[in-house]
């Protein structure tokens, strides 16, 4: 029997391509996080992780820059038809990096005093443009 695959009103795609579709940009996502990790490895970073996820979000990469800890959210644009991609870490996306920041802070027992830094990797076409500080930490 045939598999049954549920189609919205509008939806021009064929069965199962918008699953390819979003495998195609995770995967791409995936490349490119791993890219600026080894661009933030040639500056003197050291890569504690990539993709940490809790229920409030995902931090790409997660480094150390002497004593700080670093969270980095990576953002990549073909080009720069639709805006640059640091344009698109928002006030919301930031606040969720600094959920996800608490929980990982908590989780490997960093005090409330341990130097941390929020950065952005911004990947537009060739070129990688590093935000260190990008922005302060969100509260609740």
């Amino acid at each position: 029997m045939g598999e049954i695959q549920e189609k919205h009103a509008g939806d021009r795609s064929e069965p199962g391509e918008g699953k390819k579709v979003q495998m195609n940009r995770r995967k791409v996502g995936s490349d490119y996080e791993k890219r600026a990790g080894q661009f933030l490895e040639r500056q003197g970073l050291v890569i504690l992780c990539y993709n940490f996820r809790n229920r409030y979000g995902e931090i790409d990469l997660v480094a150390k820059d002497g004593e700080t800890t670093v969270f980095v959210e990576v953002k990549y644009r073909k080009d720069g038809q639709k805006g640059l991609p640091q344009e698109a870490v928002n006030f919301r996306k930031q606040w969720r990096i600094c959920r996800v920041a608490d929980y990982y802070r908590m989780l490997h027992d960093m005090g409330d005093f341990s130097p941390v830094r929020f950065d952005v990797v911004a990947v537009c076409g060739e070129r990688v443009d590093w935000f260190p500080n990008a922005f302060d930490y969100r509260e609740r």
